[in-house]
């Protein structure tokens, strides 16, 4: 037995209970409110980093602490969301209370109590007139890139903070380029921490660091769902983040026809540029995009195992492939790899910008569709056709 256990086998119910919840024990240096003077403490985090845990840790200081404050806020998206996460949830206040600790809560109207009188309430982001009237010592404000009418739940928000000397409020987000989230970011009384999803690690599935961190670890949404950084879009970028987001779409049966597009680099040997192979259906004038097979700085023959792997997999009718560049990979290397592949090859007359508007205006009319998360695709739309290939 190791010295740990002996200690801990020697430790009373009421003993483990108390190291079990203490969270300055366990908390990482970064989930810890900072020292000094703020009113806003900012922590952007990625995904699963234990920016919940923190926030709710934060509230349970300032309920039964040395100084318990009353009455709190605790703002969420919309109602369903902060209760299920912000006081139920896995991380939640319920959730981090020792039994003898844990305060009451009236689900019927959406409020917290403790043993000392200590309340706390929940209110919608989406509904921003519910915060004229109440007033408050503390607040925690949950996933507040996500918020629909964020800067109008804010403002209202801050008219309530006026109770104590000096109210103070915590904000839990991963981060998105939001004009509130910039906002804050530059004035002078907010405290900015960021915690990234690799720090939580020991508390996460190891599948979704395979599945889910191996696949988006190097891109720009990868950067913001799990690093916590705020990544803008370029200034020249004719897609935004919020656009692609919104063309998410399940996986389509039945389609009438589906392609492999193929968009070759200039040169043919193993250090050229990444060869874009797309493959999407149509149905009903929608175009559903089905897999980003883009394969980097191959040869011809590699490039063209490819496109014929994804032709088979995804059972396309033809392969359409630009030859004003690249074209013996379409010519030669193609047929050599599958002699009887329908291939129809089409000259670009115009720039890639130029091709390039009209696709995203598809886009923003509901038209085209990802049936997946594309990352890599994505983030080279996003950071801008002018300064950067763009594969459409």
């Amino acid at each position: 037995m190791s010295s740990i256990e002996q200690l801990l086998e020697n430790l009373s119910k009421e003993e483990l209970t108390g190291l079990k919840f203490d969270w300055q024990l366990w908390a990482r240096h970064s989930q810890l409110a900072p020292t000094g003077s703020w009113t806003t403490w900012l922590l952007l985090g990625g995904r699963g980093a234990g920016k919940t845990r923190a926030g709710a840790e934060w509230i349970r200081e300032k309920a039964i602490g040395l100084k318990p404050v009353s009455p709190i806020a605790l703002v969420g998206e919309n109602l369903s969301d902060a209760r299920s996460v912000m006081i139920e949830g896995v991380s939640g206040l319920l959730a981090i209370h020792p039994r003898d600790q844990r305060p009451t809560f009236h689900r019927s109207r959406g409020e917290l109590e403790w043993s000392n009188g200590v309340r706390a309430k929940l209110y919608s982001a989406s509904d921003p007139d519910s915060l004229r009237g109440p007033q408050f010592s503390a607040s925690w404000s949950d996933e507040l890139a996500k918020w629909p009418k964020a800067e109008q739940a804010w403002d209202m928000l801050q008219f309530c903070m006026r109770v104590g000397e000096k109210p103070q409020q915590i904000v839990t987000t991963t981060p998105r380029p939001i004009k509130l989230l910039k906002r804050l970011l530059s004035e002078d009384q907010v405290i900015v921490t960021r915690i990234k999803t690799n720090e939580n690690k020991s508390n996460l599935s190891p599948t979704f660091f395979k599945n889910v961190v191996g696949q988006y670890q190097n891109t720009a949404l990868g950067r913001q769902e799990l690093e916590g950084e705020m990544i803008e879009t370029a200034d020249d970028a004719l897609w935004t983040r919020s656009t692609l987001e919104n063309c998410r779409s399940p996986i389509i049966e039945g389609l009438e026809c589906i392609v492999v597009a193929v968009d070759p680099p200039v040169s043919s040997h193993e250090k050229s540029d990444n060869c874009g192979i797309i493959v999407a259906g149509l149905l009903e004038d929608v175009v559903y995009v089905l897999a980003d097979a883009s394969i980097p700085r191959a040869s011809p023959l590699k490039r063209a195992s490819r496109v014929t792997s994804v032709y088979e997999q995804f059972e396309a009718d033809c392969v359409v492939a630009e030859v004003n560049q690249g074209g013996d990979l379409v010519a030669n290397a193609l047929h050599q790899v599958h002699p009887n592949l329908p291939v129809k090859t089409v000259h670009a007359h115009r720039g890639k910008w130029l091709r390039a508007e009209p696709v995203a205006m598809l886009y923003e009319r509901q038209r085209v569709k990802h049936c997946g998360m594309f990352a890599q695709l994505e983030d080279v739309w996003l950071e801008g056709t002018k300064s950067r290939g763009i594969r459409v």
